[in-house]
């Protein structure tokens, strides 16, 4: 029997006796394929959950969610049964306003709160920018894409991709563009936040202010790199990570 696809969760190496689970938010556009060599380079003990949106890859023909709301619900409701042992969350652009916000709801709703909050390449509440892109049709879109990562204008001129791909984005936009973060107590989790030193979109100082998110340690990371930093240093990336929880690698 195929697994369900309408399912917001997707787990490619499961580890039912790993110590800890690791859910995973892509960034605006991006799919669960983004996370796909996590599991080998975090090691047994750590379990990698990704965050399936709708609108992309084996969800292609599922509507997009174009608000912060219903899709910090519907993770939830899935994320939920994996707290019943420590888990943690990362997010990186869209997906750290994603994971910090599906935090808060865990928190709302009586679950336990995660071991440790990773946000990458994203504004904290206090930084947030809305913002109209959305709107602007899918010449814009294709344009922004290139400009927080040059390496995509080949992949835009593939027509069929671009049909894919420009929808997805735009239904994103709208949904960071449109999100207001709201006032809430901080988190007891540390919260460690990561960014690139060529960010256009995240500047260091910006970063730092994640500690004001967390009643424990905030910590920032820089590393090389622009927006998309994380894909050249995914090793030094989930190194990071494995080091803030306390579990080797190997």
């Amino acid at each position: 029997m195929s697994p369900r696809t309408d399912r917001w969760l997707r787990c490619h190496r499961p580890r039912p006796s790993a110590a800890l689970t690791l859910v995973c938010f892509p960034h605006a556009g991006g799919s669960a394929s983004a996370y796909r060599a996590w599991p080998d380079l975090l090691g047994p003990g750590v379990e990698v959950h990704a965050v399936q949106y709708p609108g992309r890859e084996d969800r292609l023909t599922e509507p997009l969610v174009d608000r912060m709301d219903t899709t910090v619900d519907r993770v939830t409701t899935e994320i939920a049964p994996l707290t019943a042992r420590p888990y943690a969350l990362f997010g990186h652009s869209m997906g750290g306003a994603v994971a910090y916000e599906t935090a808060l709801r865990l928190r709302d709703l009586g679950f336990a709160q995660p071991e440790h909050l990773f946000v990458s390449g994203r504004q904290p509440p206090e930084h947030h920018r809305q913002g109209d892109l959305h709107t602007r049709g899918e010449q814009a879109m294709a344009e922004e894409i290139v400009r927080l990562n040059p390496d995509s204008a080949a992949l835009l001129e593939d027509r069929e991709l671009a049909a894919i791909v420009l929808p997805a984005m735009g239904n994103d936009y709208k949904l960071i563009e449109t999100y207001a973060p709201r006032r809430a107590a901080p988190l007891d989790c540390p919260i460690t936040a990561l960014v690139g030193d060529k960010d256009t979109e995240l500047t260091t100082a910006q970063a730092r202010d994640w500690a004001h998110r967390t009643r424990g340690e905030g910590c920032t990371v820089e590393l090389p790199g622009d927006h998309f930093y994380l894909v050249e240093h995914r090793v030094a990336v989930t190194g990071i990570v494995a080091d803030a929880l306390g579990r080797p690698i190997r």
